[in-house]
């Protein structure tokens, strides 16, 4: 079975990037947590640059990633986060070829 993976980079207004992660934490973690077509998920502060958030998803499959924006926790979660970022997110999709398994 082949699955779906997005690779999204977020830019947030300066010195938001804490406030954006706040958001993120009380409408995103719990509906990731309960969505059971999400295998894998990394959410990532930049190193290199303070204003930038990078987040892996992998999905079951491509209708699954677009059915969880349609999501009551996903909508509620543009509405408050959209105003700390600068733009729209840039989004990258990829079929996975492998993934190292956690023990």
């Amino acid at each position: 079975m082949s699955t779906f993976s997005l690779f999204i980079t977020h830019r947030t207004k300066p010195g938001m990037r804490d406030a954006v992660r706040s958001v993120w934490d009380r409408h995103m973690r719990p509906a990731i947590d309960s969505n059971a077509s999400h295998l894998a998920y990394a959410y990532c502060f930049s190193v290199a640059d303070p204003d930038v958030i990078m987040a892996y998803q992998e999905y079951s499959d491509e209708a699954a990633s677009q059915a969880f924006l349609r999501q009551p926790a996903y909508v509620a979660y543009l509405q408050e986060v959209e105003p700390l970022l600068t733009d729209q997110p840039t989004v990258a999709a990829g079929t996975p070829i492998w993934i190292k398994q956690r023990p």
